[in-house]
């Protein structure tokens, strides 16, 4: 008796502490068609600016669900879906649609990581260069006697290799 006594306390004591996952479930009643056609349209195409890339109908996030009452809200006062949309824009920024609009501050978004790429390459390219030039230009500014300096000295180490090789045939 006092096993089953101590089970069913512990088991009371897992009902009241454990915590149930209770989600909500939006009910929205439309007059007609075309404002719910238009409501999934606008809530599968918006952007929720909280989790970043899934759409505001995907989206559990508590701003997310504002966003989708705010929809219903302009949809039964009558507005269009353009309507809707200009004012999520000027609300949340361009980021609340998937296609934002061709601007400058866009452009340069896109464009930006190829200026550095070519700038880059440019940049290697101009280094490699400049440092062969000198090199170059050392070789060809010698006069004649540094010139004749160069071949003894070649010389001198041309004969000492064949003195190297002929004291190891020997050996």
């Amino acid at each position: 008796m006092k096993r089953f006594s101590m089970l069913l306390a512990g088991l009371m004591l897992a009902l009241l502490t454990s915590t149930s996952a209770v989600a909500a479930i939006e009910v929205h009643s439309f007059d007609n068609v075309d404002q719910e056609e238009a409501f999934q349209e606008l809530t599968a195409t918006l952007r929720c600016p909280k989790c970043q890339n899934n759409t505001i109908a995907d989206s559990d996030a508590p701003l997310a669900r504002d966003m989708r009452q705010k929809v219903y809200d302009m949809l039964q006062q009558g507005k269009d879906k353009e309507d809707v949309v200009d004012y999520m824009v000027a609300r949340y920024g361009n980021f609340v649609t998937y296609e934002p609009p061709v601007m400058l501050s866009t452009i340069i978004l896109w464009l930006g990581p190829l200026f550095f790429i070519v700038g880059g390459f440019t940049v290697l390219v101009l280094r490699s260069r400049r440092n062969n030039e000198p090199q170059a230009a050392a070789n060809d500014d010698l006069d004649e006697a540094e010139a004749k300096r160069l071949k003894a000295m070649l010389a001198e180490m041309e004969q000492d290799n064949v003195e190297n090789k002929n004291d190891k045939v020997e050996k």
